[in-house]
């Protein structure tokens, strides 16, 4: 009876420490903990698709991240999606004219905003609104062009 329960008690800890390493992993891999409380600055960026942009998606610059998706809001006069986006503040020197893409890491991989610079001389600052931006390309509508276009050129 003892040696039971001693091996119930044993096989619990370890289903205990499983859960919280796989916690400790998902913690690490999805970044919750970075650009949390952090100094920076606002961003607003009009689209009309966001596809799967979620918040705390990264915003990037030539690939180095330098901020987080903090909000993504419907604009019910204008029908747009406004995404706010936080950026660190030691990247305060982004262009003006720069324009922001919906851009997806890999095959599989999540949705994350894309900035590409521009070439003017004064730089955004904090509430400025991007004003050239490019819409996620969603699958599904790809798809979709491309059976249309197909069962038309059957006829």
């Amino acid at each position: 009876m003892q040696q039971t329960r001693a091996v119930e008690l044993g096989t619990g800890l370890f289903v205990f420490m499983g859960i919280v390493a796989l916690f400790f992993l998902t913690t690490r891999v999805s970044s919750f903990d970075e650009y949390a409380g952090q100094e920076g600055y606002e961003l607003q960026a009009r689209f009309d698709q966001v596809g799967t942009l979620k918040v705390r998606a990264p915003v990037s610059i030539a690939g180095v991240q330098i901020g987080r998706v903090t909000a993504i809001e419907f604009d019910t006069e204008r029908l747009e999606a406004v995404v706010t986006m936080r950026i660190a503040s030691q990247y305060d020197r982004i262009p003006a004219d720069s324009d922001a893409s919906i851009l997806t890491s890999g095959i599989l991989g999540g949705q994350y905003v894309g900035l590409q610079p521009g070439g003017a001389e004064d730089y955004l600052a904090a509430g400025d609104e991007i004003l050239y931006t490019q819409s996620a390309v969603v699958l599904e509508q790809l798809i979709s062009k491309y059976l249309f276009n197909q069962a038309g050129a059957g006829e």
